[in-house]
């Protein structure tokens, strides 16, 4: 088995205020939100063309304890130059886009990708192929980095806004900031990937 030589710099912890001392970065680059099915069709004819998909989804929070946790409300893809986001809330899981997440040719990467799966599998049943979960490899190669925000702040010398995490995801109509906070997370998603693959990571 080859052994990858991960420079010092990538193997350490970032502290919290390490982290807020970097600059902030967010995705402005081409965003569609899905949610008419004209729309759906013209993103996965986009989309199942690429050969490599930032991923993530939103959830509702829930702020009563007990409750059982909301199923997703939107799922975002982000492409070499556009990121969609599908409001899942609004329009099925069909045509296409259960296909996409089956692909075994189109690889779908982000952080704890598996509780992801688990919430869509709720919604729509479908056999999940080629996710590869960012958190896992950094764990593999013993990195002290894992969630979404410390391994930008690691490997992309960026921080990015966790702000609108908690927000109400299945409202139908997103504000903008909505918008560009899921639109990031799935570009940066994609983004840490490409970074792994240079280092020599998967």
């Amino acid at each position: 088995m080859t052994v990858v030589e991960i420079p010092e710099e990538h193997l350490r912890a970032f502290p919290k205020e390490e982290i807020n001392a970097l600059p902030l970065r967010r995705y402005d680059g081409p965003v569609h939100v899905v949610r008419t099915r004209k729309q759906r069709d013209a993103a996965i004819k986009v989309l199942r063309n690429e050969a490599l998909l930032g991923f993530d989804t939103e959830t509702r929070p829930v702020f009563k304890k007990g409750r059982k946790p909301n199923p997703p409300s939107l799922i975002q893809l982000a492409g070499e130059q556009n990121v969609y986001i599908f409001q899942i809330n609004l329009l099925p899981m069909d045509n296409g886009l259960l296909d996409l997440l089956s692909s075994k040719q189109v690889i779908k990467t982000g952080v704890s990708v598996h509780d992801d799966i688990i919430g869509l599998n709720k919604l729509a049943k479908f056999k999940a192929a080629n996710f590869i979960d960012l958190g896992e490899i950094s764990q593999k190669h013993q990195m002290q980095t894992h969630g979404l925000r410390n391994l930008a702040a690691n490997l992309l010398g960026f921080r990015i806004s966790k702000s609108a995490q908690c927000s109400n995801w299945a409202k139908e109509n997103l504000t903008r900031q909505q918008v560009t906070y899921a639109a990031t997370d799935a570009w940066v998603s994609r983004k840490i990937y490409l970074a792994m693959n240079e280092l020599g990571l998967v």
